[in-house]
């Protein structure tokens, strides 16, 4: 007696979905394994001089910016 058997498009779908989660479970274990990476001894909450200069350069460009716009609503 001979069978048949054919693979359903479901049975399918679930073997590609249960082969996708255990690569994702491999490389999230993967993941925990690996060394963590060393921080840098400047603390990202204090801007250094060099950014400070910029924002306030920013800043100007944006009051003139800012002035130009309000120039430009009083003739409309």
């Amino acid at each position: 007696m001979r069978t048949r058997t054919t693979i359903s498009g479901s049975e399918l779908l679930l073997s590609v979905i249960a082969i996708r989660l255990a690569v994702l479970v491999l490389v999230g274990w993967g993941l925990t394994l690996l060394p963590r990476q060393t921080h840098d001894s400047e603390r990202a909450c204090l801007p250094s001089p060099v950014t400070s200069s910029e924002a306030q350069a920013k800043a100007v460009r944006s009051q003139v910016g800012d002035a130009a716009f309000d120039d430009m609503l009083l003739h409309d």
